[in-house]
């Protein structure tokens, strides 16, 4: 019965955040409640006994993912009369896009079914043999999937090349540290073994002497010495 009562009071939230994002006029207050959404949506995969997928959530989307996310929005000058202007013009173009994004969502929904044993797997979500479900996650991770885990991960390292490179500007008048001109330099820099304890002292290197204190100076009050000449 609690189960119950926290699976409705955790989806409802869901659902109004997730309006929410997409109706508030303010991209701050729309990362706010993704950040409430992907919270709520953790609490659902805990009550499923999905805790692995929880703490990724948690960690991975609201710790980064939203993160990022408001840090860009709050950062970012957006000018949104601006972004207004053409909705007219691209809102056409914006219906066609939805109702074909619509309509693969009807086919892909249309054809899915039920497993055989999902009664059975409802009944016991967490893997048997006392394999909990963050080592059986990674065993059919690592052995069933590892060529689309490694592909997935070879195209997240070239996406980051990729902004890297876009982003790298060579700007006039700054100086850049050339690695390979320092390591080819000779006669500019001698190696010297110092022994331990002795410091620079050994080489001949000394410290210049620190300048002494002037001593303050003595400032005379006005008219003093003539009190008898008034």
């Amino acid at each position: 019965m609690i189960a119950a009562l926290a699976f409705y009071l955790f989806a409802a939230i869901l659902i109004a955040s997730a309006v929410m994002v997409v109706t508030a006029r303010n991209p701050v207050h729309s990362v706010l409640f993704l950040i409430l959404a992907f919270f709520n949506a953790a609490a659902l995969f805990l009550i499923a006994g999905a805790e692995f997928l929880a703490m990724i959530l948690v960690i991975v989307y609201v710790g980064a993912v939203a993160v990022l996310f408001l840090f860009v929005v709050m950062m970012l000058d957006i000018d949104f009369a601006r972004l207004r202007e053409g909705f007219q013009r691209y809102a056409p173009i914006g219906a066609i896009i939805g109702g074909i994004l619509f309509l693969e969502l009807v086919f892909v929904l249309g054809s899915w079914s039920f497993s055989d044993q999902a009664s059975e797997l409802r009944l016991s979500p967490t893997p048997g043999g006392g394999v909990t479900n963050a080592e059986a996650i990674g065993r059919v991770l690592y052995t069933d999937y590892v060529y689309l885990f490694q592909a997935s991960g070879l195209v997240l390292l070239v996406a980051m090349i990729g902004a890297i490179v876009l982003t790298h500007r060579q700007r006039e008048g700054t100086k850049r540290q050339d690695i390979a001109a320092q390591v080819h330099r000779t006669g500019s820099v001698v190696l010297e073994k110092v022994p331990s304890g002795t410091g620079i002292a050994a080489l001949g290197i000394r410290r210049p002497p620190e300048p002494e204190a002037e001593p303050p100076k003595v400032t005379h009050e006005a008219g003093h010495g003539h009190e008898g000449h008034h």
